[in-house]
This record gives C-alpha cells, structure tokens and sequence, in this order.
C-alpha cells in the first residue's frame, strides 16, 4: 500500500473522499475524533500508544501485564523493564486509502545566534545536529511535489513510466509554495535558482542555471588573499570541523566607522554556514574586536571550543579550502547522446548505431560544433586528443561560462559483432546527463532499459518534419527519484520547438541544471561527502599548530594612534546587515487564514518555512527539503498587513503571501517589518470598509490594474481616506491577479458590503508600483521598441509618440500643479529609465547595485510627414529657392512646420543630453559650468514653449489666416542659429565635463595608491611589533604584553 507525506497529489491534499457505505470509514471520519498518529516507526515523544478498543481511541493507558504465552516467546531478559513499543501501526484512514489527518505544521527553529546575516541559501539550512539521510534531501512526497505513484504511471508516445523515475511530459510549472506554480518572467528569477542572498543576483537570460552553490566562492571573495585566521579540529558530536574568521571595518553612513565579522563554519555535512555579524549585536568588547573564543562562544555555540587549533602559515592550507569549498563548481560538463532510430527503443540497438542519420545530424549542427579530437586543447571530458582511440572528431559547445563535451554515440569508436559496445558504453554510461535523440517513427523510451548506475536524468528528443524549413523537436524528461525536479519548466505536451537558438539554449540549460540536480541524489551525496570528510580530516590532523582557542590572538593589533571603537548605532542596529536574517514562520500563498482555522485545499495549507530577508532578496525555505518555494526581490515587495502574529506581505502585480510567526506577541512581527522598511520601498496597507450611497455607489473609479483614478467629492470613500493614486490589493478578502479585472469589476458593483485593501500613493502622489512592473512597462516603451506611430493627419507636421508627448508637456508645466494622476505613467517610466540603476538610500546597505543594460537610454522623437506633390523635395531647406518647383506658389508660412520637425528632436536631443551631464556631473563641479549648464537649459526650455506655441494645427488651405502667429515669437533664422549656438556650446562643455572625469580619475588613482602604501606601512609595524613581543617571550624580560 503506498504512503503519502502530504504532497500536492496525495490523497490528503486532494478533494474530499465520496460517502461510503462503510461503517467502519464512516466512524473513523467522525470530526469527533481524536487525531491518529500518521503511519512513523519512531517512538513518540511524549504520548503513549494509542488503543483502539471502541470509544477510547486515542486514550493512554499504563501498559497492561503480558501472558504467559507472551511471556514464554520472549527473549527480552525477565528482570529488564518493559519498554514502550517503539513501532506504531499505521494510520488506518491511510491504510483505506482514505485522507488521513496531518498533525499541525510546527514553527522550524532558527540558528543561534540570533542576528547572524547568512550569505547564501544554504547557509539558511545549517544544521548543528543533522538528521540522518534517509530517501534523499528531496523527495517527491515532500509538500509541493507531485506523488510518486502518480508520476510512475504517466506515459506517452516518447516515454514510458517505470518504478524508481519520475516522468515530465510538459505542464508541469515550477515547484511553489502550495504546489505548482507558473514560470517567473525576467527580472524575476526561478525558486532553484536563487543561491547568494547578500548580493543581488540578476537574471541576464531568458533560462537560469539552477541548484548551483554560487555561495561556494564566498571564502576566496572574502577571506583569500586576506588577514584572517582558520582553526581546524575534531568535534566528538560533529566530527572534523574547519573555522575561518575575519573582522572587517568599513565606513558607516553617519561618518563612523561599522565593524563586522566574517564566519565560515564547515562540517561533515555539504551545508556551510557562511556570513556575517555585526559588533552591535555581539556583547561589549575592547576597541580592537573580541577574542576569537569569544566570538565562536557567540556565533557557534554548539562548537567545543577545546578541540579547535590554530592553523598552520602553510600556503597549503588556503588551497586545500578553496579546493575543499568550491568543489561543488564546475564550469566542465559532459553530457552523453544516444541515436534512436525509427522502429528502435533498446539500449543495444541504439549503441549499435554505426552511422548518423540526416535528422540526427542536423540536431548536431543545432547544438554544438564538430571539432577534431586531435590537438583539441579545450575540456575534451576524458577523450583521447593524442592517438584517436576514442575517435576522430566530437560535439563540442559552450553556453552560460560552461564548457560542454558531447559523447555522441555514433562519433565514438564502433566495434563489430558486439552487443555491448563497451568503448562507446564506457564513456555515455559514465554520464550523468543523457539526451536521447528518437527519429519519427521511433519507439517510446523506457529508462529501465538502460543499465547504468551514473545515468540519473534522461532527456527525450523526438523530431518532427525533420530536414525541412518545418523541423520542430518535441521534448520529455525522466529523472530518478531522488533527483529535484529542474527548470526550465516543458510546456504542456513538451513542445513543439522550433530548430532555432531558443530551443538549443532551453536544451543545454536543462542539461545543465539536470547535472547540477543530479547532485543531490543519494549516490553523489554520499560520494561529495566522503570527499569532504577526507579534506577536513587531513585540515584537522596535519594542518594545526599548538595554539589554542584560548591563546590565539585578536583580529589584528591596534594601531599607533590607537583606533576606537565607533559608538553604538542605538537599538535595531542588527537589523541593517546585508545579510539574510531568518525567522521561523508558517506561510500559505494568498489566503488570508485565521489563527486555527481550517484549511480546505492546497492553495490555503501552511507549511513550515525559514524567512530570510537580506537587503537584495526575500526567500522562504522550506527545511523538510532544502527547497526555496518562494523568492522575490526585496524593491518588488510593494506593501503589507501585520497583526500579533500574522503578516500578509504583497509583492509583484499584487500577488500576497500569508506568514504566521512565533513567539510574544507583536515581537517576531515587529522585527520583520522593521526590517522590511529598511531594505523595501514597501509601506503598510490601509482597510477601509466602503458603504454605499443612497444610489448604490462607492463614489470611486477604478482602471483596470488597481489604481483609483477619480473619487468623487463628499462621498464615503473620500471620507474613508482613500484618494487618487491609490491601489487596490484585495477586494472582499481576494488579491486583485487572483480575481482579474471583470471579476473585480463585478464584485465592486454588486457585493452589498465592499472591505478593500488599500495601498497608499508615495510621497508625490503617484501610484506604487514594483520594481518589476516598471521594468515590463519599461520594455514596452515605443523608444525602446523603435516602432514609429503612423500617420494620422493629412498636413506635414511633427507627429509625437504619446509617451514623448507627454513628457514634453510635463517638462512645460509649472512645478507648482497638481501632482500627476495615475494615468501619466509616461513620466513613471522615463523616471524609472533614467534612475533605476542609481543607488536609493534605503538600499545603501549593499556595496553593489543591479545595472540592467542600456539603462538611460535617449528619448527617440519620430518625424513623419505625407508624401509632397511631384518634384517637390522634403530634404529641401526652407530658405533655398523654389522657382522651378511645381509647388512654388505656395505661402512659405507652409515652411514653419518643417521648421519644428528639424529643429524640434534637436532641442530635446540637447535637453536630454543636458540631464544626462547634470545627473553624471559631481558636487565638485566648477561654479561657472554649473551656470552655463543652467543657461543651456533655460534657451531649451525658451524653444521648447516656442514650439510649444506653434505647434497648433495648421488649415490643410494654407491660410495663414488661420494660424494665428504671436509678435514676440522669434524668426525661424534666429532660432536655428539659437540651436546651433547651443550645440556647439554643449559640445564644448561635455569636453570639459569629460577633462574633469580624467582628472578625477587620476586623483583617485593616487589616492588610492597612498592607500595601498599606508596599509603596507601598517602590516610591516604590526610585524615589527608581533617580532619584538617574540624577542621579549624568549629572552624573558617583563615586558608589557602587546597583543
């Protein structure tokens, strides 16, 4: 009978099981009932067993005396006392194969100590005391998954479900908080993707590479190269450790001077605490740092401070940590390729393959390059590129900084009357990857048919139209069980793909996330883990000197001047670390779910997660499996409702995610919000409760993403505090994405009771919007997208995009006007375009800030004007003479709109060029440039009203009549000489502006080279001094000790 652990497709998660007729189902669904214990051979804790005799199930009872007959079948010693049975019987709703009940979710606990910033994810799931590795770190009952019994029966026409793998036919979406969800969209990225937490990490490609310990590099960013200290030792309850410290000083934004501590702790287990601690938050200590006993005392306290050493200078030992830390890195991969022909599908048959096909060739030539083997000096994957044993030519690629081999079975040694075909075997079998490659016609692939313990994830390809200007692939994947699900996620039915460049970097990026996932099996686990023990073994018995925890001395010596610690930052100073801080929580997607209710379906289950917040990123962990089931940027989290013990946080388009936190009341709430408003552009929401006039209105409008665009006067909704510019997140207790626009629209107009959530408008009135949402309407700029607005007049004329046009009259009106409604979003988007890349102060807490490419680019201006009569020339200068021309009787005030089309994108060209060197320009920047830049800016703003004035429409007659002209405006001569002026002066000032850059740089360059001289200086004192308190110890004199 299979189990379920309460994944999305088991029983317990599904709909509510059929009435019965069954007395004994029946009595055993009674809500009456206690709670049965789920189907566990571990001893429980602190309750009996539970008996099932009537009506007092559940109930404990002291164990009742055994039989003679019991007795005398006992091999257990007569005088020993009877211990409590340790093996449980299961849950008989599971054994029916009923849903059985699932005890509450509990709160995971969180590392001491309690202020530790981790760097990357997994640093989030150290654990001190490690369970045991039962059926993998990922299992496909875990909350989320899909059922593994489910899975093994899924087939199609290009794969066969078999016991031990898991099937992906297409459809399947990312694993989510709750279950599947959709595939995020660029900037966001994939949930198995996310590693480092300190940084930001953005998606540059339209596929991520996943399961990757990018956290890996941490000691050589940080400590290699630097003054740190490692101790090395053997825990009796943790085996051989290895410890890194350093302590870190930096400028703080108020002047002083911020001292932190870099940790890195190593275990026998694959998870690596790595990152940060403030001083703030460590107890008091002298000026130059805590002792490292003290510091371990604090951040590792489960740590035997008596079993670390100091260790030793050797060079060695900072290349064995680097090798030992980064061995999970691999910018080497090898990836197997089997050839199906049509009528084909056993290992032999595809191994016996001697010649490619034209299909499967031209699937070569799509994914990689054919090189000869011979002389090959990149990653050859343990091919012979001397003597051609392994033979003559190969597939060979590179995508994302990895190199990637191919062992193509047709391009590897043949030889005749063998089945096994071991020369080929021997390299494909080793792989981790597999593509097979299935002609039309072929038969669907079983992964049992291969015969391998290496061969973990099986990618199918099948051709359709093959060597046609048709060609499409159709694509499934077979994983073994103790394999995570990997990205990017198939589309439903697994294609088709057309034969381009995207199908080859969806392919080779499932490869590689396939190898990287394959990590985690058990076989691999247990392969990286004896390799780690070995490392820290030799660290920990050859690496050590004899000086203890207790002896080792501080982090560095003071110097001459004698540095002073920087006064405290006051309370909530923790809460600035760059690092993720972490909470225990239980977190549901959307719902909002009352404290003990009930929860009736996936969408609404709680699950157990940590919540790390570090200045870039916002994750929930969910420690049963090492999975992230929820990732957004911290500058996406748009707004949040808090309670004692409850927070939903709003991040996106408006999507909610439900926390439930431990502890005091208002205390573990409190401190995430605190920290949310340091590290998010977020502010808390508003209910309000609208009531109806006596019409049956609530005296608001509302578009169709959320925003208010109007409230009328004296109406309840103005009197309620809501305004215009304001955002709907939830109507009637529902996220706006989750009910779309109509159904939105029809629960406003109809609920007889309407209860909104609000978020307020920024400072300046505008809407919020998240940093995602102003990169998606950033990209559907037409300046961006280079698409120019037709035609719609008859008359020549300047015909503006909509969003330039509204900057030009936003630039015109006084500054003193109301504030913009929610409808100008163009001035949104060009803000956003000009200053997204720069620095906010809320996210100061980071050295580095994300930069998306072309990120101020030049607002375009498109001119477009209706064909002239025959032989009349647009190129034509307005002053040149037309007396041969056809169109030569024509008034030439019919010149002036011609005039505006070359004169106008030239200002604003200027304009845009002057906010560029105005924004790139220092606080040391010359008075009088300033001052030209300002009369630059003021000529422009002078044309621009010009053009401004005469740009009403024209009569198609010509008339001057009938454009009234204004006696101040200038002459068209003296306003192109105006422009070029102008331009000639701005052309000047940006050489200087560019003089001024070179000798800065040159500044800056010979004051970073003191510097560098003062800290070499400092380093040969501190020498001197650590060499004179030797000398002092060995002679013996009573000199005051230094350190």
């Amino acid at each position: 009978m299979p189990m379920w652990a309460g994944g999305v497709g088991s029983p317990r998660r599904g709909m509510a099981p059929a009435p019965t007729d069954d007395l004994f189902a029946r009595k055993l669904r009674q809500p009456s009932r206690p709670p049965l214990t789920p189907h566990t051979f571990e001893p429980r804790p602190a309750r009996g067993p539970l008996l099932r005799s009537g009506s007092d199930a559940g109930e404990v009872r002291p164990p009742t005396p055994a039989s003679p007959r019991a007795r005398a079948h006992s091999h257990e010693d007569a005088s020993r006392p009877a211990a409590t049975p340790t093996r449980l019987f299961a849950d008989p709703l599971a054994l029916l194969g009923l849903p059985a009940e699932e005890p509450e979710p509990t709160f995971p606990p969180v590392l001491e100590p309690r202020w530790f910033a981790h760097y990357d994810v997994q640093s989030l799931l150290f654990d001190w005391a490690p369970r045991p590795r039962g059926t993998g770190s990922h299992t496909e009952a875990s909350p989320g998954t899909l059922a593994v019994a489910e899975d093994q029966t899924v087939t199609s026409d290009l794969l066969l479900g078999a016991p031990g793998f898991v099937s992906e036919l297409g459809g399947e979406g990312e694993l989510g908080l709750g279950g599947p969800v959709s595939p995020p969209v660029p900037p966001a990225l994939p949930n198995a993707a996310v590693s480092v937490l300190e940084e930001p990490q953005t998606r540059t490609t339209a596929y991520s590479l996943e399961h990757a310990d990018l956290g890996a590099g941490y000691y050589r960013k940080y400590f290699y190269g630097k003054e740190h200290q490692n101790f090395f030792g053997l825990d009796e309850a943790l085996g051989p450790v290895a410890v890194s410290l350093r302590r870190e000083e930096r400028e703080g934004s108020g002047g002083g001077t911020l001292h932190t501590y870099r940790v890195i702790v190593r275990t026998t287990q694959l998870r690596t605490l790595r990152g940060t601690i403030s001083e703030d938050a460590l107890p008091p200590g002298p000026p130059r740092g805590l002792s490292p006993k003290k510091l371990l005392e604090h951040v590792a306290p489960r740590l035997s401070p008596t079993c670390l050493r100091l260790g030793s200078a050797s060079p060695k030992v900072p290349r064995t940590l680097l090798t030992l830390d980064e061995q999970v890195l691999s910018f080497q991969r090898k990836v197997g390729i089997l050839y199906c022909r049509a009528g084909q599908g056993s290992e032999e048959e595809m191994y016996n393959n001697q010649e490619a096909g034209a299909a499967f060739m031209q699937f070569l030539t799509l994914l990689g390059d054919v090189v000869r083997l011979k002389g090959f000096e990149s990653y050859r994957a343990q091919l012979d590129t001397k003597t051609d044993s392994t033979g003559t030519h190969s597939l060979y690629t590179t995508y994302q900084d990895h190199e990637i081999m191919f062992h193509v079975s047709t391009m590897l040694p043949y030889t005749p009357n063998n089945q096994q075909q071991l020369l080929r075997k021997r390299h494909i079998g080793n792989d981790i990857v597999t593509i097979v490659f299935q002609e039309p016609g072929s038969k669907p692939f079983c992964p049992t048919t291969i015969r391998s313990h290496f061969q973990h994830v099986f990618l199918v390809v099948r051709a359709h139209a093959p060597c046609t200007p048709h060609t499409s692939y159709r694509v499934a994947v077979s994983r073994t069980q103790d394999t995570p699900a990997f990205g990017p996620a198939l589309p439903r039915g697994g294609g088709p793909f057309a034969a381009n460049a995207d199908f080859r970097a969806f392919l080779l990026a499932k490869a590689l996330n396939g190898e990287q996932a394959a990590g985690h099996a058990r076989q691999f686990h247990a392969m990286a883990t004896r390799t780690r023990q070995q490392y820290l073994q030799d660290l920990a018995t050859n690496e050590v000197t004899t000086t203890s925890l207790d002896s080792a001395s501080r982090f560095g010596l003071p110097s001459l001047g004698g540095r002073r610690r920087a006064t405290p930052r006051g309370p909530g100073a923790e809460l600035q670390a760059a690092g993720a801080l972490m909470w225990g929580v239980r977190a549901a997607p959307g719902a909002r779910v009352a404290a003990g209710a009930e929860t009736g379906g996936p969408e609404g289950a709680e699950v157990p997660c940590l919540l790390g917040i570090s200045a870039e990123t916002l994750v929930l962990v969910a420690p049963r499996d090492g999975r992230v089931v929820f990732n957004c940027a911290c500058r996406d989290v748009l707004a949040w409702t808090f309670s004692e013990h409850q927070l939903d946080l709003y991040h996106g388009r408006g999507e909610a995610i439900t926390l439930r936190l431990d502890g005091a009341p208002g205390q573990a709430v409190g401190e995430v919000v605190a920290r949310l408003q340091l590290v998010s552009r977020g502010c808390e929401t508003r209910e309000l409760a609208l009531p109806r006039d006596g019409q049956g209105r609530l005296g608001f409008e509302v578009d169709a993403e959320g925003f208010i665009t109007h409230v009328e006067r004296f109406t309840f909704a103005e009197t309620t505090g809501l305004r215009p510019g304001a955002r709907l997140l939830r109507v009637c207790g529902q996220t706006l994405p989750k009910l779309g626009p109509e159904a939105a629209a029809q629960m406003l107009r109809s609920a007889p009771k309407v209860c909104v959530t609000v978020l307020p408008p920024d400072e300046s009135g505008r809407p919020r919007r998240s940093f995602s949402e102003l990169y998606t309407l950033s990209l559907k700029e037409p300046s961006r997208r280079g698409v120019p607005e037709p035609v719609q007049e008859e008359a020549i004329k300047v015909v503006l995009l909509p969003p330039t046009k509204q900057l030009l009259h936003f630039c015109l009106q006084d500054s003193s006007g109301p504030p913009p409604g929610p409808g100008d979003l163009t001035e949104e988007r060009t803000e956003f375009l000009h200053s997204h890349n720069s620095l906010s102060p809320r996210s100061s807490l980071s050295d580095e800030a994300p930069v998306l490419p072309n990120t101020t680019p030049d607002l375009l201006l498109v001119t477009t004007a209706n064909p002239s009569a025959p032989g009349t020339g647009r190129e034509t200068p307005p002053s040149q003479d037309h007396s041969g021309s056809p169109s030569s009787h024509e008034d030439p005030s019919d010149s002036a709109p011609e005039l505006r089309a070359s004169i106008l994108p030239r200002t604003l060209s200027l304009r845009n060029s002057i906010s560029k060197i105005m924004s790139e320009a220092g606080s040391e920047t010359l008075e009088d440039e300033w001052r030209s830049i300002s009369e630059i800016a003021s000529t422009c703003n002078t044309i621009l009203e010009s053009l401004s004035r005469e740009g009403q429409p024209i009569p198609e007659s010509g008339d001057p009549k009938g454009a009234p002209k204004c006696d101040s405006e200038p002459e068209p001569g003296s306003l192109s000489e105006k422009v070029s002026h102008l331009e000639s002066m701005l052309k000047k000032l940006q050489e200087d502006l560019q003089r001024e850059k070179a000798d800065r740089a040159a500044l800056e360059e010979e004051v970073r080279s003191l510097r560098h001289n003062n800290q070499r200086l400092l380093a040969e004192s501190e020498n001197a001094a650590t060499r004179l308190l030797l000398a002092s110890r060995q002679l013996g004199s009573p000199t005051a000790d230094l350190a």
